[in-house]
């Protein structure tokens, strides 16, 4: 009687467990992701193609096999398109990157000209515009049964996104909503409402953000998939 009690408390403690060490891997993961992808976008003049592809070749070994070149160049080739595969990847279909850029830079080349002296030291008023700020959001797919049901649906009662309910086998059903302190900002905004869409269409994927900036090395040049959008595989 004692273990027919204690069992599915002890079984989803182990599943959580391992669900959260997976997140953190992924967590450490999309840190590099951010730093590799502002990169990238610092040296060939803001690409979107060429960020996007830095920070999915990063977060790769969270969701696919990656142990040898062989396997490597099959997960790029499986997820190049950013996006999931709903008939291998549990009926997952949205982006696997979202990257949100400042527009600072794009305030720069207002005209489509490209800047030459754009880190010329002599005018330090344009230096503020140099500077590439990115943030990865990386939709980490949760794999673990019933930990992943029980995470995402307690993350939209604790973003305030709906109510969680649960059946106590000890006590009668009950609800739990929390609501938001703060308005969150145009990025918070966007992730919150794919995650609540995901979520109620049983796409079980957390979104982990990181941020990273650094001094572009080429200029900022307006042009298709450059720094005509400020966001790159996002809303």
């Amino acid at each position: 009687m004692e273990a027919a009690l204690t069992l599915p408390l002890a079984v989803f403690m182990v599943l959580g467990t391992l669900q959260l060490f997976l997140m953190l891997q992924a967590r450490l993961l999309t840190e590099h992701a951010a730093f590799n992808a502002t990169r990238a976008g610092s040296l060939s003049q803001g690409s979107c193609k060429r960020m996007l592809d830095a920070a999915l070749v990063s977060v790769l070994p969270a969701i696919a096999r990656t142990d040898s070149p062989e396997k490597l160049r099959d997960a790029y080739v499986r997820y190049r398109d950013n996006r999931f595969d709903p008939a291998t990847d549990d009926r997952r279909s949205g982006p696997v990157i979202w990257i949100f850029r400042k527009l600072g830079i794009r305030n720069a080349i207002a005209g489509g000209r490209d800047d030459a002296q754009f880190d010329d030291p002599d005018r330090p008023h344009q230096l503020d515009r140099t500077r590439l700020e990115t943030t990865v959001v990386f939709w980490y797919p949760m794999r673990i049964p019933f930990a992943n049901w029980v995470m995402a649906r307690s993350t939209l009662a604790a973003w305030g996104l709906g109510n969680y309910a649960a059946q106590n086998p000890l006590m009668p059903a009950q609800n739990a909503q929390w609501t938001r302190e703060r308005t969150p900002t145009e990025v918070q905004a966007g992730v919150l409402g794919e995650f609540k869409a995901r979520t109620m269409a049983g796409e079980y994927v957390f979104p982990i953000q990181a941020t990273a900036a650094m001094r572009m090395m080429t200029p900022a040049m307006k042009r298709a998939g450059f720094f005509d959008q400020p966001n790159c595989g996002g809303p």
